[in-house]
């Protein structure tokens, strides 16, 4: 099977931005660690600074599951609840 290609859009309420990307930022290390997880990058919007942006490849989509059960994210729900504004994740397959 050929890589699986995430992104995942966030965009924190206005009141939460500071909060959102410090618990974001947390994520970066231990995801990067994770088995299968072939890079896990962070962005956020020039022009409006409450979307960021998860731009993450992995080995296998049972990797990606895997990464999603971990308490890292549970933590990061828990510490964010009623601070985004959206979320979406798009699983995506690279063809060009």
């Amino acid at each position: 099977m050929t890589k699986l290609t995430i992104v995942a859009n966030i965009i924190a309420k206005t009141d939460s931005i500071e909060l959102v990307k410090a618990e974001l930022i947390k994520l970066i290390e231990i995801t990067r660690a994770e088995a299968g997880c072939i890079n896990y990058d962070l962005h956020q919007d020039n022009e409006n600074p409450a979307h960021f942006v998860f731009y993450e490849n992995w080995q296998s989509r049972e990797h990606l599951q895997t990464h999603l059960a971990n308490s890292h994210l549970a933590d990061y729900i828990a510490a964010t609840e009623g601070c985004i504004e959206l979320f979406s994740l798009n699983e995506m397959t690279q063809i060009g």
